[in-house]
């Protein structure tokens, strides 16, 4: 593998590991990052020549201390009382640049405290810990990038300055904290199981840190219905992965995936979790979503489907967070249970971004065989589409209603 892509491959596998350890060492998020930036830097330059060391995790991780210690001793040196702070606080911390237990969870623990606004918490972690880049979270909230870039850059002050601590709360401050990490994790993996942009349809890494925290977050709180479920709901979404493309790297949408490729232990993992949830008889959306995922993963192919159920999920999802991508999911169930015009009446009330709610609508116009319409739909969803595999499959089918029009 050429150096290059060695160091972007270890960058997406170690950057929110090598941040965690440098943000418990320093104490300050905006250290972290530019030390670990500044070590990614130094990779480009030298690990051609020097040749990559055998722990490229562990070099990163040393390099980006030396960096910031080097950094932080200029400023101090000007009396920077932030700088004299994070130095003292270095001096107190091992570096451990092997097994990470929890440091990122505690990362998220940060990244989520009440004293930021909730969006300022999601983006933070999609930033740090998900290691999404500034813009790939921008168009996720649909603003401009110098917007969410100003954003981060207030959450990262409000942490530093509030000195909101770097650490997992205690057992009685848990649950009141719980929401918000919950949902970024979520988060984490939903970027993870469908990249917002880019060339690949899933991101692998993301996939693996949301079930790796999830599973963190269950350990911690074992009898937390909804913590249960998120995993769940994880586990059963990625074994469903190495079906969702072909060799050549084409989308293939969930009815049509060949089911034996699925991942049989994550799907009995995940469905023992979904009935460990139906026992406690407190159902919450994760766990409602993931008993959604349960349904699926119990049928042997896509007609043996019980949509009955998946549509009676749906409506509890929608009670409980009644929100229009529930709505939206609610109507792909509809078409399924009433037919595909059912389904476009409720798709027709929506009013979502993006290009999902055009490319189901597409779809059920294609169902329909309502040709022209479905033309004009697919071309609406490819002008919002940013994933290149997402993009190839909806011109595949625009080319398909044009060829039969």
């Amino acid at each position: 593998m050429p150096v290059e892509q060695t160091v972007e491959q270890v960058f997406r596998e170690q950057y929110a590991r090598a941040v965690a350890v440098l943000v418990r060492v320093f104490g300050d998020v905006d250290v972290a990052e530019e030390a670990v930036a500044d070590a990614f830097t130094a990779a480009v330059q030298r690990w051609p020549e020097d040749g990559v060391p055998p722990s490229p995790a562990g070099w990163i991780i040393t390099t980006a201390r030396h960096r910031a210690i080097d950094r932080l001793r200029r400023e101090a040196s000007r009396d920077d009382r932030h700088a004299q702070a994070a130095l003292l606080h270095a001096r107190d911390e091992p570096l451990d640049v092997g097994a990470v237990s929890d440091d990122r969870l505690r990362l998220v623990f940060t990244c989520c405290h009440p004293a930021l606004a909730p969006a300022a918490q999601v983006a933070l972690t999609l930033r740090l810990v998900g290691g999404l880049s500034t813009a790939e979270i921008a168009r996720a909230f649909l603003v401009p990038e110098p917007t969410m870039a100003q954003r981060l850059v207030r959450a990262k002050a409000k942490i530093r300055d509030a000195r909101i601590p770097y650490r997992v709360p205690g057992e009685q401050d848990l649950p009141a904290r719980l929401g918000p990490v919950l949902a970024v994790v979520y988060l984490v993996s939903t970027e993870g199981h469908t990249a917002s942009a880019g060339d690949e349809l899933a991101r692998a890494d993301l996939c693996a840190e949301g079930i790796r925290l999830g599973r963190l977050l269950h350990e911690l709180l074992p009898d937390e219905p909804e913590v249960t479920g998120l995993l769940a709901l994880m586990l059963l979404t990625e074994s469903r992965r190495p079906a969702r493309t072909t060799a050549d790297g084409e989308l293939v949408l969930l009815a049509d995936q060949d089911r034996r490729r699925w991942d049989r232990a994550l799907v009995a993992e995940g469905q023992a979790l979904v009935r460990d949830c139906l026992r406690r008889g407190q159902p919450g959306p994760y766990q409602v979503q993931a008993a959604v995922s349960a349904v699926h993963s119990e049928a042997p192919t896509a007609a043996d489907t019980d949509w009955r159920q998946v549509l009676a999920l749906y409506d509890l999802l929608l009670a409980l967070t009644p929100t229009p991508v529930v709505a939206l999911n609610r109507a792909v169930a509809i078409a399924e249970v009433e037919g595909p015009a059912a389904g476009l009446a409720l798709v027709d009330q929506l009013d979502l971004p993006g290009h999902l709610v055009h490319a189901v609508r597409a779809d059920l116009l294609r169902r329909l065989d309502r040709r022209t319409e479905a033309a004009q739909a697919y071309a609406a969803a490819l002008e919002r589409v940013r994933n290149a595999t997402e993009r190839a499959f909806l011109e595949r089918r625009l080319a398909e209603v044009h060829a039969v029009g």
